[in-house]
């Protein structure tokens, strides 16, 4: 249901009948709504299969740049995804702390791999992993859907270059 949701809102927005997420997901839609209370439930439900995905790919020991691209590839559809529902989730106070959640996760995942880094002198010793976290989003953004995987290795890696030299210590 989470697969098919997240198609879903990617191809045809957050405001698609949540039938059709059911219908691909080949479910009724009393399944569906007994799994997921509401839209924004299901939305919640796709970022963080997509924070759990990303943890796989942190690894501590790994260049900070090496680690960062593979986050930043493996979370573009993510980004593109977030993006384009982002202006039509209704967030009430609940779902806006899950939404944090999701990111103070993230940074939280984060925190030995910035350590490593700034022990190895990858990065300047006051860089948290919520810069970290803000990093992989705005080098996510620039990835265009029809980029090809060189195109997106190529910006993020100038983009990458660009702000990790502003990252290291002088």
């Amino acid at each position: 249901m989470i697969a098919a949701a997240a198609d879903c809102f990617a191809e045809q927005g957050y405001r698609v009948p949540l039938e059709e997420v059911a219908d691909r997901a080949k479910v009724g839609r009393a399944t569906l709504y007994r799994n997921f209370k509401d839209r924004e439930a299901l939305a919640l439900a796709i970022f963080s299969r997509e924070v759990d995905r990303m943890a796989a790919l942190i690894d501590p020991t790994a260049p900070i740049g090496r680690t960062l691209t593979q986050m930043i590839l493996s979370g573009a559809r993510a980004s593109t995804l977030f993006a384009r529902i982002s202006s039509e989730l209704n967030l009430d106070e609940e779902n806006t702390a899950a939404f944090k959640a999701l990111g103070a996760r993230l940074a939280d995942m984060l925190l030995p791999t910035v350590a490593a880094a700034i022990s190895r002198g990858e990065l300047r010793g006051d860089v948290t992993a919520q810069q970290l976290v803000t990093t992989i989003r705005m080098i996510g953004g620039l990835l265009l859907p029809h980029l090809s995987e060189q195109e997106k290795s190529e910006q993020i890696a100038g983009a990458l270059d660009m702000l990790l030299r502003g990252l290291r210590p002088r």
